[in-house]
């Protein structure tokens, strides 16, 4: 409830008005707090913005990630629940990577010879292979 004053400056009020209802402060339960101060905790998010986008200010969300950190705020257990992901990070310098080692997926044992191939492998190189090792063991 606000009360607004007006008459002069000699001390006398002229007119008192009485105004009702809200403060225009908005009364957040501690779910939205906490919910508020961890989504501004994702990587890549302002708290700017996210300040702006809940109608709050900076320093009220600063506040909530403090409590939220010393446990005096708690997220509820549904948004605790959450599958939550992290970022990825991909390097450009792919000439200090050593190649993946490309596994068999076909061994084909002729006599001692053994013949390795991935899965990929045409089957007329494999098929010469084999005649190539039949033709060594004779």
């Amino acid at each position: 409830m606000g009360v607004h004053l007006d008459g002069s400056c000699n001390g006398s009020v002229s007119r008192l008005e009485m105004i009702e209802g809200p403060s225009g402060r908005r009364q957040r339960t501690e779910a939205e707090r906490a919910r508020i101060a961890a989504e501004s905790l994702i990587p890549g998010m302002r708290v700017a913005d996210i300040a702006r986008k809940h109608g709050t200010t900076r320093w009220q969300i600063y506040n909530w990630r403090n409590k939220l950190r010393s446990g005096q705020l708690m997220v509820p257990e549904s948004l605790a629940s959450l599958p939550m992901f992290a970022e990825l990070m991909v390097e450009s310098d792919i000439a200090t990577v050593p190649p993946p080692r490309v596994l068999s997926e076909v061994e084909i044992v002729v006599g001692d010879v053994v013949i390795r191939a991935s899965a990929g492998a045409d089957e007329v190189h494999l098929t010469r292979a084999i005649r190539a090792a039949r033709a060594a063991m004779s």
